[in-house]
Order: C-alpha cells, then structure tokens, then sequence
C-alpha cells in the first residue's frame, strides 16, 4: 500500500535534506517532483494543483526555525496537506439512536462487496454489535451462497430468500427479523454490475427508498485509481454515498484513489481492505495514512494491532516466568508466534518511524516460511536443552540440524538471536518496582 508513493517522496526530500536553508527556487524544484510523483501515483490532477499550491504557499512564508531543518518543516506541511487531501479526521459508522442502524453496501461487481460485507459485519461483532447480514444480491450465480458460507464461518446471522427475485421484500423482511432479534447493525448486500447502468440504479434508489438506510457505503476497487473515482461520482449521483469502503489496498502501490476520492467525492473513507482474511478490513485514519506515506510511522495503530491480538493472560504469565526463572527458548517461540499473530512483518515495519523502503525490501526478500524453520528446529531439541541452550554444543546443534531440516548455520543464528532477546528481556526486567519495561527500538 502506497509502496511506489512512499519511495518517490522519500527520494524527493532527500534531495533537499543536505540544505541548510531552503530558498524558493527550492521550494519550487521539491515541489515539482512531488507533482511528477502524485500525477505518477495516479492522483487528481486537480487536485494535485490545488494540494501543491497549498503546500508552496505555507512553505514560502514558515520561519526558519533553528531546532528544525527546512526539509523538516517542509516535510511537516506536506503531511498536514496529505491529511487534509485523505480527509482530515477518523469518521466512523454512524450508528442510529433507535437500533437497528441499517447500512447499504453499493458497488460494480468484483469490487469485493460481499467479501467486504462479511468483513465489516465481524468486525462489527468484535466491537460487541449484534450484526445481521441481509443478502440482496439475486443475480450474480452463488452470491447468496458465499454470504452464507461467510456468515457461518464468522458465527453471523445472514438473512437470505432463495427463489425470490424482488430486493425490497428480502430487504424488509430481513429487517423485519432483525428488529425481532434486536440486532444492533444490519448490512444490506445488494447487487453489482459490470459497469453503472439505469436499471442498476434505479433498483439501489427503490430499495434505498424502502428501507431509509442510515449509511451508504460505497465498496470501490482501489487498485482502479481514477475510475474508482469516476464509479464513486456515478453511485453518489443518484443515491447520495455517505462513504466509501477502499478495498485491495494492500495490493495498490500507487493509492490514487485513496488520495483522490475525497477531494473529489467530499465524502470520507470509512474502511480499507487490507487482505483476504475476514479480519483484514482497517479503520481509516487521514492523519495516521499520512504519516505511513512519508514514512513516519504508525504507532497508534501498531499498539491498538497489538492489544486487540495478543492475549493479555498469557503475556502476564510468560512475564511472572522470565521474570521468576529467565527466558528460555519455549518462551522464546512463543513470543515469536504471537508477533506473527500480528500480521507479516513487512506490514508491521510499515506502522514503525524510521523504517525506509531498503529495510522494507530485505524483509520482503526473506523466506516468508522463516517462523516454520524456527519451529523446526527448536522442536527437534529435547525439553532440557529447550530450557538450558547453553548446553548445544556441536554435536547437539549438528543433532538438531540433521533433525529438523536446517542447515547448521540457522541453528547458531537462532541460538545468537536467543542470546540477544535474554539480554533485552534482562534490560527490560531492571525498571522500577522490577516491572518489565521494553527499551525504545532503534533503526540504523
């Protein structure tokens, strides 16, 4: 997400970093390739202009301030430019006073709307909201079917009439039974087309009629750039969008429709879809996005990862241990495996200030079966070479090699890795009151 975008930004201002002043000629020269790397990205070009005439005119008149360099303060106005160009602020789900809050999910076929449907409503259920599904899509072959299969895999209700052909009874109906169940959120899945056609849309207007939804989100392809922003023009026309779900972000390295849709639409993005699993939908934070843009980091969003992943009893009792006997290398594989709980650690380091794209490139080249070799090669070690690793002498490692598959040189590497956790884990345990403090990471 936003690969190609990050790097060129990045090359950009590293131009202008060696520069103890920065004078307007520039300024002007940043600027212009800044410009060549938006257009590049496939954002507006409208709103380029207008987002560089904005930047140019808070830089040229910012004083130079002498704890921050210019490049510093410059790179500061064109996130608070990228903030205000994604949206400005968070804008959740408006939830209704009077449950159920009825959400319409719109969308040109293959954009993932059902997918996505499925997605939000889990999440949904994850935040404590009794959420239903309502299928209304009667014409793509085994859509009914692929809720359904969603809805059971996610323990959620999902509210289908098979054989009916008219969407504003299924709809009624199955809010009829939503409000028997006193569900919280009902989203309504409703049909795509290959492209924007009046019958298409006269059916949305029919059903928005009917039902009076309290949102409606459009579901829009985001690898599709400037034509999702077309198709969203196209939806909010005639049905009046409240927002906009971007979906196979993690596969758009560019994000022109990310950087495009709000200026142009005025409505905000609510939800990306950052994956295939049923969990890989994210809140949409402007100021957070821009920040992951010019490389800043994200670390909200990596500690709210962290908290709602990793199991908060276990983490209690895995500390009262290193504390009590010290780490050994069970728990050392445990803590791995939580952290890959997180996601792959490429996303990961994305969310961390300071990581560039070289350091982004070495993790996406290393073997992503990594964690399985690890625990191979720490399950061929017996229980008390586990717990005491002082004792893999060479024999024992060349033993365990043979054992688990792996080259000898992984053995050592995963033994000085080891070492190296004990030693922070140690640092981390010296804090006041001997609570376990983690020291600050660094990147070289």
């Amino acid at each position: 997400m936003f690969d190609q975008l990050s790097e060129s930004l990045e090359a950009a201002f590293a131009k202008l970093r060696g520069r103890g002043v920065l004078t307007e000629a520039d300024i002007k020269e940043g600027l212009r390739e800044v410009r060549r790397v938006l257009l590049e990205a496939d954002v507006n070009f409208a709103l380029t202009r207008e987002f560089l005439e904005r930047v140019e005119k808070r830089a040229l008149g910012v004083a130079q301030l002498r704890t921050v360099s210019p490049a510093q303060q410059l790179v500061k106005i064109v996130h608070d430019e990228l903030t205000h160009m994604l949206g400005e602020r968070r804008e959740g789900l408006k939830l209704s006073t009077v449950p159920p809050t009825v959400v319409m999910l719109v969308g040109l076929q293959g954009s993932g709307k059902t997918t996505t449907a499925a997605k939000l409503a889990n999440k949904l259920k994850g935040e404590g909201r009794q959420t239903r599904l309502i299928a209304c899509d009667v014409y793509r072959p085994a859509a009914i079917d692929q809720l359904e299969t969603l809805g059971r895999q996610l323990d959620i209700p999902v509210y289908a009439e098979r054989g009916e052909q008219d969407v504003v009874k299924i709809a009624r109906d199955g809010l009829d039974q939503a409000r028997r169940a006193r569900d919280r959120v009902v989203l309504v899945d409703t049909a795509g087309r290959l492209q924007i056609d009046e019958t298409m849309m006269a059916e949305l207007e029919r059903l928005k009629a009917a039902i009076k939804p309290d949102e409606i989100l459009l579901v829009a392809d985001g690898m599709t750039g400037q034509d999702a922003v077309k198709i969203a023009q196209g939806f909010d026309e005639k049905l009046a969008v409240t927002g906009v779900i971007l979906t196979k972000m993690d596969g758009d390295a560019r994000g022109g429709a990310a950087l495009s849709i709000y200026g142009v639409l005025g409505k905000p993005i609510k939800y990306i879809g950052v994956g295939e699993k049923t969990d890989a939908l994210e809140d949409f934070h402007p100021d957070r996005m821009a920040g992951r843009i010019l490389q800043q980091g994200d670390i909200v969003s990596l500690v709210e990862k962290a908290q709602s992943t990793f199991d908060a009893d276990e983490a209690k009792k895995m500390e009262r241990k290193v504390r009590k006997e010290g780490m050994d290398l069970q728990d050392f594989l445990g803590a791995m495996k939580q952290i890959e709980k997180l996601g792959p650690l490429e996303g990961l380091l994305k969310l961390m200030p300071g990581v560039n794209t070289k350091m982004l490139k070495q993790v996406k080249d290393a073997d992503p079966r990594r964690m399985k070799h690890l625990e191979a090669i720490v399950l061929s070690m017996t229980p008390a070479e586990r717990k005491k690793p002082d004792v893999m002498n060479g024999s024992r490692r060349a033993r365990v090699a043979k054992g688990s598959g792996r080259p000898i040189s992984e053995v050592n590497r995963l033994l000085e890795q080891f070492r190296e956790m004990q030693k922070m884990m140690k640092k981390a345990a010296g804090g006041a009151g001997g609570r376990m403090r983690m020291p600050p990471l660094k990147f070289r």
